[in-house]
């Protein structure tokens, strides 16, 4: 399939939103990025471009792609073919008629799908009428048929060969009115380009809501209808019946108007369809019903994902109930109460071939599934080593249980990261790890508290000893000075006083000036010692400020 939804990578937090509404099991890809986060990305050959995902996320990290801009590229140069949805009715009650009076304005030619719709009804009515076809799945939603073709090709045998209205539509202008311009289908929905890739029919899908964008990007205005009837100049007939179409149920309604007692169920919408086509695979063909009209969309076309639709529910249903009396109004039939031949019919009966609007799928191989043994590895990453581990099923991956995530995984389209169970049992065990570090780290600091308060002690008694040393320096220091100052005197009293011996004085001055020699070293030693008490002091202070810091950080580490 080509690629329709695509992925904003700076805008995808990895909420899982998108794979838990996507009923498609292989159609999303969860990594973790080099950042730590994660992102979830779309396989294109697994998406059934539903558009689910599109409406769920509220990131903005989901778009699609329609082919808008490469048919405005176009249809300013060559007249196209334009069919039209007749959904456009309700999205644009306003202004349906301005939309396709400007594309006529372009020279493009303008075809009523509602009237392929009716000829999809003709189609199944006489189908069933002459046995052609069988118990049937309807397959006018695209999303639908791209579900069966990849995740059930053993419903393929029930998939309807009526081609959609649009493909019914597009068949009749190229086959019976020998139209061979390229044809564009304005659309409400995103998977009808899988459907024209594969029938090969209409070369353009463009949805409404970038129909819209586009308008408003180049400045496009368009009016709105002073007319509020549903009326309109197509290029071939306007459809009747087959405008209701788009609502749920639309299809069945069309054929009980035809065969009332046909056997016809219905089911619509993402988180119910889907399962219930997996249980009607699962059951016997002679419990199918006649007709299995089902649709992707939860309200029909009318709010599919490709409307860019802000009306409500009722304002639809409102519209669709108006649109279905003007077609009963148009409606030509015999017999009683408009319940005999329908002249509409009988026209296809004369002109058109059933041959002709009928097609074919493409079977595919579903992936296999894993074996116990092949998950068992993979549920011992996730950390579910139990059985009650492996039935957790919290859907906060976005799978319906921990055993399709386990699948996911097996087949590289998630991690085991992505698990929450997982993911809080590597909590518990790195929270586990933190604690003991803690706990060694506490006894490490009440260690280095215990020799702090020991320094702090021994850095005290160093100060209070050095205070001491200062002060016995200090008067040495005093003394010293004294006694050299005697000495002095006595020296210069010797040097003078005639009257002693003239050998003792000598001898008595040599002794004196070596005693003050000494002094004055002494005298020295303590202005260096004094000088050194400075030093220490000062380096003394320092450390008990480093000591006091110290104890405050070992506080705070202990207290945390």
């Amino acid at each position: 399939m080509n690629e329709i939804i695509i992925v904003k990578p700076e805008k995808c937090v990895g909420c899982n939103a998108c794979v838990r509404s996507c009923p498609a099991p292989e159609a999303n890809i969860t990594k973790v990025l080099d950042d730590g986060r994660f992102m979830t990305t779309v396989n294109p050959d697994k998406c059934l471009a539903c558009g689910e995902c599109v409406n769920t996320c509220n990131h903005g990290a989901r778009d699609y792609i329609d082919d808008t801009e490469e048919c405005m590229s176009r249809v300013i140069k060559e007249k196209l073919i334009v069919l039209v949805a007749p959904a456009i009715k309700t999205v644009f009650p306003n202004r349906w008629k301005g939309i396709l009076e400007w594309f006529r304005k372009q020279g493009c030619t303008i075809f009523d799908v509602s009237f392929g719709a009716d000829i999809c009804t003709w189609a199944h009515v006489r189908g069933i009428e002459t046995n052609r076809i069988g118990n049937v799945i309807t397959q006018p939603c695209a999303a639908i048929v791209n579900y069966i073709e990849e995740y059930q090709p053993k419903l393929l045998q029930n998939l309807s060969p009526i081609h959609s209205p649009a493909g019914c539509a597009a068949t009749y202008v190229k086959k019976y009115l020998r139209r061979t311009n390229p044809i564009v289908f304005l659309s409400p929905c995103l998977a009808k380009k899988s459907e024209f890739v594969e029938t090969g029919l209409i070369e353009y899908n463009v949805t409404f809501k970038k129909l819209m964008e586009y308008f408003d990007k180049n400045g496009i205005s368009i009016p709105m209808d002073s007319d509020e009837s549903y009326e309109y100049r197509f290029d071939e007939v306007q459809g009747q019946l087959g405008s209701i179409y788009p609502r749920p149920g639309g299809l069945k309604d069309n054929i009980l108007m035809h065969n009332p007692e046909l056997n016809v169920v219905t089911s619509e919408g993402v988180h119910k369809v889907y399962g219930d086509l997996d249980m009607y695979a699962r059951m016997p063909e002679s419990k199918h019903p006649t007709v299995y009209d089902v649709l992707s969309c939860e309200f029909g076309c009318n709010l599919g994902p490709g409307t860019g639709s802000t009306r409500t529910l009722f304002d639809v249903l409102s519209s669709m109930k108006a649109i279905e009396n003007e077609a009963k109004a148009k409606r030509k039939s015999g017999g009683i109460m408009g319940r005999g031949e329908d002249k509409l019919f009988k026209r296809f009966d004369d002109e058109l071939q059933l041959a002709d609007f009928l097609r074919t799928y493409k079977p595919s191989m579903p992936t296999p599934l894993p074996t116990d043994a092949q998950l068992e590895p993979i549920f011992e990453k996730m950390g579910k080593h139990t059985p009650e581990d492996r039935k957790f099923n919290c859907h906060a991956c976005g799978y319906k249980s921990c055993r399709d995530m386990a699948i996911a995984i097996f087949r590289g389209l998630n991690t085991p990261d992505n698990c929450i169970v997982h993911a809080k049992s590597v909590l518990v065990a790195r929270h586990s790890a933190l604690a003991k570090q803690h706990e060694h780290l506490a006894e490490i600091t009440a260690q280095c508290l215990e020799l702090s308060t020991k320094l702090k002690a021994d850095i005290a008694k160093i100060s209070r000893n050095m205070a001491t040393i200062g002060d016995s320096t200090a008067a040495t220091g005093e003394r010293a000075a004294v006694v050299k100052e005697l000495l002095e005197n006595i020296v210069e009293f010797c040097h003078q006083n005639e009257t002693m011996d003239a050998e003792t004085v000598p001898q008595l001055i040599s002794i004196l000036e070596t005693t003050i020699s000494a002094f004055s070293a002494l005298d020295d030693n303590v202005n260096t010692t004094n000088s050194s008490s400075i030093s220490i002091n000062k380096s003394i202070a320092e450390i008990s400020n480093l000591v006091d810091e110290l104890n405050k950080e070992l506080i705070k580490t202990e207290q945390c």
